[in-house]
């Protein structure tokens, strides 16, 4: 059965307009506008692609495995600030951002993360985001005190966190009770090129693993 793309995917895999079927009526929605977080969660588009095709895309490529030299220089932070995570933490998910110039994420960052989380049918409530250039917090503090099901590293390596093992981008990694996946900076998905949007549709396909979407 053909597998179908949220529309943070969508928008860049077709540049021309999209025909939205909702409630037995048609609406033409220009695919170069960027759709709100609500319009995630509320439209379902009828495009759908064969997800099988994308992950034979996504084979093909060499992933190369992030090390911890290849990851942004990280100062440890002797003090822990007092609010140290953004959301609630409602589903147990962890996310790791590194952004320099931001507490937890830069404008860009917040509405791009927040379109992939209601792709996965989640929203900022469900999450806690730690910028790790502002706290270094290890994996040991974040179980101890968020108990994460689930983690997402955005330009963070494992390594960072002193969990001991590495694992190469967009593959979903079990330890400690705990999913991991790692990808690349949250910045890497803003472009509009084909780089950019092969990323997106990579993303969105480890996303559905972590998931089980």
């Amino acid at each position: 059965m053909p597998d179908q793309l949220p529309d943070f995917v969508l928008a860049d895999l077709f540049p021309s307009n999209l025909v939205i079927i909702e409630s037995g009526k048609s609406s033409v929605l220009n695919a170069a506008t960027p759709t709100t977080s609500d319009s995630l969660t509320a439209v379902e588009t009828p495009i759908q692609t064969n997800a099988q095709t994308v992950e034979k895309i996504i084979a093909k490529e060499k992933i190369k495995t992030i090390s911890p030299e290849s990851s942004p220089s990280h100062t440890e932070q002797s003090e822990k600030p007092e609010k140290w995570y953004l959301g609630n933490n409602a589903k147990n998910c962890t996310i790791l951002v590194y952004e320099t110039n931001a507490a937890f994420l830069n404008e860009a960052s917040l509405e791009f993360l927040t379109k992939i989380l209601g792709a996965c049918k989640l929203n900022m409530g469900d999450v806690a985001v730690i910028n790790m250039a502002r706290y270094q917090a290890h994996f040991a503090e974040i179980k101890k005190e968020l108990n994460p099901s689930t983690c997402l590293l955005f330009n963070v390596t494992t390594a960072s966190i002193k969990l001991p093992f590495i694992i190469p981008p967009y593959q979903v990694q079990q330890f400690d009770q705990c999913k991991f996946l790692i990808a690349p900076a949250l910045a890497n998905y803003y472009e509009e090129n084909a780089e950019a949007k092969l990323e997106k549709t990579k993303l969105w396909v480890s996303l559905k693993s972590l998931f089980n979407i």
